[in-house]
């Protein structure tokens, strides 16, 4: 996480895109301690533009708080609101060794499982591109590039090489997944016993991120990770 002070603020701002699961990581705990918080779209094909005053990051989720300072990277930005706003709260609830090891889980396996879901076949790849050229914030020429230049690029050269790395078909990654994640609860409501920790909006940031998409469709049939699911959804609402 990097940061530097930007004079005359004085409202914390999210640099974000709708569809990306880093900010939606972000966005649930910034919505879960109702923060007042200013949400600034980016154009997906100019986020290096946008978000310059953050140096060479280049990429989004980018918070500014109250005083200037910018942070990066959608882990450490959880971890900074959660203790400047929260006492740390999240991370201290519940064991902090088994909270870092899931937290690294989520960002290994979960983020990774992300793109193949989206972008695992041509035809879910084109449905995914065109959806977010209408979710998020382009130009009339870049809206129509994106939507059709997007999918080849995301499925032939990212997408194809994650799933056949992997062996195993996006809805049963992610099935399995959300089993590990789930067994973790030990019967409880949530991965960090009554209440949600830190971990819970971390996944919850990545599968949230699916929810505009048909795709959406392959883990409704998982019955606890979608019971979870709608308990997080409440909480934060």
């Amino acid at each position: 996480m990097r940061f530097v002070i930007r004079r005359g603020m004085a409202k914390a701002t999210l640099h974000m895109l709708h569809t990306c699961p880093f900010c939606w990581k972000v966005r649930g705990i910034v919505e879960y301690l109702k923060l007042d918080v200013d949400y600034i779209s980016v154009n997906g094909l100019k986020i290096k533009k946008a978000v310059s005053f953050a140096g060479d990051w280049g990429k989004v989720p980018v918070f500014t708080d109250e005083s200037g300072q910018f942070h990066t990277d959608s882990t450490p930005i959880m971890k900074f609101i959660d203790q400047h706003y929260n006492e740390g709260k999240l991370q201290s609830l519940g064991d902090l060794d088994r909270t870092q090891k899931w937290i690294e889980w989520a960002d290994t396996k979960m983020s990774k499982a992300t793109v193949p879901i989206l972008y695992g076949t041509l035809g879910s790849a084109f449905k995914t591109t065109t959806r977010i050229s209408k979710l998020e914030e382009f130009g009339v020429i870049s809206k129509r590039l994106y939507a059709w230049a997007g999918f080849p690029i995301m499925w032939g050269i990212i997408a194809k090489k994650r799933v056949k790395k992997d062996g195993r078909k996006p809805k049963q990654l992610w099935h399995d997944l959300l089993t590990e994640f789930t067994d973790e609860h030990n019967g409880e409501n949530f991965f960090g016993g009554e209440k949600p920790n830190i971990v819970d909006f971390s996944v919850f940031g990545y599968m949230r991120s699916i929810s505009p998409f048909p795709q959406f469709s392959l883990l409704t049939d998982h019955v606890n990770a979608m019971a979870w699911y709608d308990r997080m959804n409440e909480i934060i609402a």
